[in-house]
C-alpha cells in the first residue's frame, strides 16, 4: 500500500468512525467541529476508565501522521 493508498484508508476510518457520532440521536446538531470535540472528550474518558495515557496516544499518532502523512500541516 502506498502513502497516498495510506492515507485515504485512514481518512475512510476516520470518516466511517465520525459518522457514528453524527448520526446519533443529538449529533445532526453538531458542527463538525463539535463532533471532533465531542469524539476526543468521549476518548479521554475512556482512557480515565481503562488507565490508558491519552497524551503518550496522542503523542504517538502525531509521530505516526507525521511519518505517514504528506508533510503538510493543515489548521495550525
Amino acid at each position: 500500500m502506498t502513502g497516498t493508498d495510506e492515507r485515504e484508508a485512514a481518512v475512510r476510518r476516520a470518516n466511517e468512525a465520525l459518522q457514528v457520532y453524527t448520526l446519533s440521536g443529538d449529533g445532526w446538531r453538531r458542527s463538525p467541529g463539535e463532533t471532533l470535540q465531542r469524539v476526543l472528550a468521549d476518548l479521554l474518558h475512556w482512557c480515565e476508565d481503562t488507565q490508558r495515557d491519552f497524551d503518550t496516544a496522542l503523542r504517538r499518532a502525531r509521530a505516526q501522521h507525521a511519518a505517514t502523512g504528506d508533510g503538510t500541516t493543515r489548521g495550525a
